[in-house]
Parts: structure tokens; sequence; C-alpha cells
């Protein structure tokens, strides 16, 4: 498959994404939770977390913003929806290096399932923010950092 058909493969599935959001809206119950905001381009995610037996039961998230970030935070849903937390932090872990180049073996990114066609959006340093966001969001929200955070680093 050539370059450009590979890039318009990824860009559809950042549509369907952003259009077809999975795991949006609100929990009913939830353990973790998380706002955060990024000032730069405006784009907010509310993440919500029911954490049982160590293990996220049910992920949901709203917000606003573009699609970038809207999509990522589907990804990154259907990502760890399941995962024990430890596991959940792991490909946080790995699609947080990928945003700022390290190298991770085709297993490991693999687990990011969908997330990991985002790898083409972290050559446009300004839309690194938007595709991260939802995940700093699940870190914070996991290891129990503030509740509410304007997100400027």
């Amino acid at each position: 498959m050539g370059l450009s058909k590979l890039r318009g493969l990824y860009r559809e599935v950042i549509l369907d994404h952003a259009n077809h959001p999975h795991n949006k809206g609100k929990l009913p119950v939830s353990t973790n939770t998380m706002t955060l905001h990024n000032p730069t381009c405006g784009d907010t995610i509310n993440l919500q977390i029911n954490v049982a037996g160590n293990k996220i039961k049910e992920i949901a998230y709203t917000g606003e913003g573009c699609t970038i970030s809207q999509a990522s935070a589907s990804m990154m849903t259907d990502a760890v929806k399941g995962k024990t937390t430890e596991e959940a932090l792991a490909i946080a872990k790995v699609f947080s290096d990928m945003a700022i180049g390290k190298q991770h073996s085709e297993k490991e990114l693999a687990k990011l399932g969908d997330a990991q066609i985002l790898t083409s959006i972290m050559e446009f340093p300004a839309r690194i923010k938007c595709a991260t966001l939802a995940w700093w969001a699940l870190q914070r929200a996991l290891l129990k950092q503030s509740s509410e955070e304007d997100d400027d680093e």
C-alpha cells in the first residue's frame, strides 16, 4: 500500500472515531475522574473511570475539542477498557513515549489498538497536545492526582 493510501486510511480511522466515538458519555458510577483542558486550543476532556478489583470495568468521557483530541479519547478508552490499572498505565506510557519520539516494539504498539495510527500526527508538533490530552487524563485519574487542572505543559 502506498504512503498516500495509508495516510488516507489513517485519516478515515481518525474521522470515524471522532464522528462515531466509543465510550463517550457519563458513567452512573465512577471511582476515578479527571478533567483536563488545553488552553492553547480549547480542548477539554472529562474522564470517568470505574475501577473494581484493580480492573477498569467501565470508562467514559465527555468534552469538546478538535477531531484529533476526540478521536484519541475514543481510541484510548477502547485500548484500556477491561485492563488492570497497571496495564492501562503501561499502555499510556507507551503512547506518551511515542508522542516524544521514543521507539517501542511492535508488540507494545499493538496494545494501543487504533491509537497507534496517531503516530502520523506526531509529525505536527502543534497537534501533539491534542492527541495526548486524554492519555494524560487517564494517567492522572488512575494515579489519583488533583481532580481538575488546566494543562499548560
